[in-house]
């Protein structure tokens, strides 16, 4: 029987504001990728046959000593459901009483069925409309894809549907179908991150229903402030001295983390508005 020690984990963070929109997370990076995405920005995940470096027992002590100061775990990746033992490792990070975020590009829609019951928010990749689909990540998934977002859908978990653009692979009106075609999935909406030359991300938002312009912005409450500011002074006394030391609030970190978010309807009276904020990092929940 599979445990959580037989995780391949590749890498731990130990404190993330953006990997689950509004919620002060630990994120464990799981060894192994089916796609060969064109943007990656962790290719060395991608080798399947390659080791774990940071042992479970490492994560289990970080969550031992972060009661009070994180909400959950993500479990990114790589592609997380990769791994056969990624239930065992929910379950133990359940016990703890810490909720449990998962990203993926839904390549096994059948395994992630599977940890969908253990699971409280997913962010599911979906890489391009369909004829790109190799071009962007070296294999055909759609079809994998979209029975992944069928799959979150019935379960009823939050999630929020993603796309990172490469404009050497898609242009404007692929961007724009695959909205569309998102939409005739049933996903309220979609969170556009596009790769620059520089590889810096830039995100807008699209949604499908023209009902209202502004649909909110989505922030740390104070509650999650005040963690953030523990969870800062708890490390001051292990970071090494500094010639430069930091003077920015915990609201100033916040506002430079990609946190703060917000999504604007893609209507005529907004389409200005929505470009000017690419530069704000998107977080939706379907």
């Amino acid at each position: 029987m599979l445990t959580a020690s037989d995780l391949a984990v590749a890498g731990l963070t130990p404190l993330s504001t953006c990997d689950w929109p509004g919620q002060l997370v630990a994120t464990v990076f799981l060894q192994g990728c089916p796609l060969a995405c064109t943007y990656c920005h962790n290719p060395l995940l991608i080798d399947p046959r390659a080791r774990g470096t940071v042992p479970w027992a490492d994560v289990a002590d970080l969550l031992e000593r972060r009661h009070g100061l994180l909400d959950g775990v993500v479990f990114s990746g790589g592609e997380p459901t990769r791994q056969h033992a990624l239930r065992a490792a929910m379950v133990e990070v359940r016990s703890l009483g810490y909720r449990v975020g998962l990203h993926t590009a839904g390549t096994y829609p059948t395994r992630l069925a599977q940890v969908l019951d253990l699971v409280d928010w997913v962010g599911l990749d979906i890489k391009s409309v369909p004829q790109l689909y190799r071009a962007q990540t070296g294999v055909d998934a759609w079809a994998k894809a979209v029975a992944s977002l069928r799959a979150v859908q019935r379960s009823g978990v939050a999630f929020q549907v993603r796309t990172t653009v490469d404009p050497t692979v898609q242009a404007p009106e692929d961007v724009a179908e695959l909205t569309e075609l998102l939409c005739g999935l049933g996903s309220r909406s979609t969170c556009c991150r596009r790769r620059g030359r520089t590889g810096r991300r830039t995100s807008t938002a699209r949604r499908c229903a023209p009902r209202a312009a502004v649909l909110g912005a989505s922030r740390l409450d104070r509650s999650a402030q005040a963690r953030l500011g523990a969870e800062r002074t708890a490390h001051a006394s292990t970071r090494r001295p500094s010639a430069r030391r930091s003077t920015r609030s915990a609201n100033e970190i916040i506002r430079g983390s990609c946190v703060e978010t917000m999504a604007v309807m893609p209507s005529a009276s907004t389409t200005a508005r929505s470009r000017a904020i690419t530069a704000v990092p998107v977080s939706v929940s379907s």
